[in-house]
């Protein structure tokens, strides 16, 4: 998924609520809360509706991956604009009378008593039982000329969603050292021409320049000042002794960072991902944060590579483990701490 300018979402079909959070002109304490409308956040949504949850969604707009012009490898999907993936989200929790939604911030966010209290941009006030994290990341990629205008485009950070699209045209990664090795081998599944544009001094040893001669991958190590071409696309990247190199896609690397504060103001911790994300939301193999009924899904926790289809996994199963602490409460019973406890209960 990636970062991108915002893209009207159609959002009639979904009851809003604003200002407080109600049903029926009444101040709700909500069953659970999700924080966040994009993969991770509506596919909890949907679970949480099916099971008869009284359920609040606080959508803030500006998914991170808005800037694609498809999805690409979502079983169902593929290809489809991501605008219009969650527009057809929102109109399937319609259906869910205990679903409603609300376009807005979560400024801060406590706990108390037996949940949480979060507190809105426009003045509201929510109370939860529970609350799912589903707030996605910030995409932070290379600072170089051209790369913000083509993101999620013909500049991309993950080949198994935009590969495709790029197939047997000349591309290049951006990168350096083994990793850049990695992502350039990885890219000649896509093309078979790959460069690997260092931007100085390869870092490299002699066993793995070999390993991408072997490959047929040439090592640039120039310098890059920018990218030029227009609507999106790449004609060439250029270098800072004049030169340029004809160029249709290239793949650079991003580090994910969180959008707010908020999961630290709920207690949860943060975890080391190495390069990857900066700051990603510690959870155990059930998305459960290390605070009592507090879960969290999608590129927020990067339990595995970011992208929608990760993302639908998690806040399904989120919030599947969410309505069984639920039900367990009432029973006076431990909540399942594993796949296999839930699927048994």
């Amino acid at each position: 998924m990636v970062t991108g300018a915002k893209t009207a979402v159609s959002k009639a079909a979904v009851p809003i609520c604003r200002g407080f959070a109600t049903i029926d002109g009444m101040e709700t304490a909500w069953d659970g809360v999700v924080v966040g409308g994009g993969a991770a956040g509506l596919s909890a949504a949907l679970v949480l509706g099916r099971a008869r949850q009284r359920t609040l969604v606080i959508d803030a707009g500006a998914q991170s991956n808005l800037a694609a012009e498809g999805i690409g490898g979502l079983l169902g999907q593929d290809g489809r604009s991501p605008a219009g993936f969650y527009a057809a989200g929102r109109e399937e929790l319609a259906r869910y009378p205990s679903v409603q939604l609300l376009d807005g911030d979560v400024l801060r966010g406590e706990r108390g008593g037996d949940g949480f209290v979060l507190e809105l941009a426009d003045g509201g006030r929510a109370t939860a039982r529970r609350v799912v994290l589903a707030t996605g990341m910030e995409y932070r990629y290379p600072a170089l000329p051209g790369i913000a205008e083509r993101w999620g485009r013909s500049v991309f950070h993950c080949p198994f969603c935009h590969g495709w699209e790029v197939r047997g045209k000349r591309l290049a990664v951006l990168d350096r050292g083994a990793t850049g090795v990695h992502r350039a081998l990885l890219l000649r599944t896509w093309s078979e021409s790959v460069t690997l544009l260092t931007d100085g001094p390869s870092e490299l040893d002699s066993a793995e320049a070999q390993r991408l001669h072997a490959a047929g991958i040439p090592i640039d190590e120039r310098p890059v000042v920018g990218l030029r071409g227009s609507d999106g696309t790449i004609e060439a990247v250029g270098f800072d002794d004049g030169t340029e190199r004809p160029l249709t896609g290239m793949l650079v690397p991003v580090t994910l960072h969180q959008r707010s504060d908020l999961p630290w103001q709920l207690g949860a911790v943060a975890k080391d991902t190495g390069p990857l994300a900066a700051d990603a939301i510690e959870v155990d193999a059930m998305f459960q944060t290390s605070v009592p009924g507090l879960y969290a899904a999608g590129d927020a926790v990067v339990q595995q590579a970011p992208s929608v289809t990760t993302a639908i996994a998690a806040g399904s199963t989120a919030a599947a483990t969410l309505v069984q602490s639920l039900a367990a409460e009432g029973r006076s019973q431990p909540a399942p701490t594993s796949s296999s406890e839930r699927d048994d209960a």
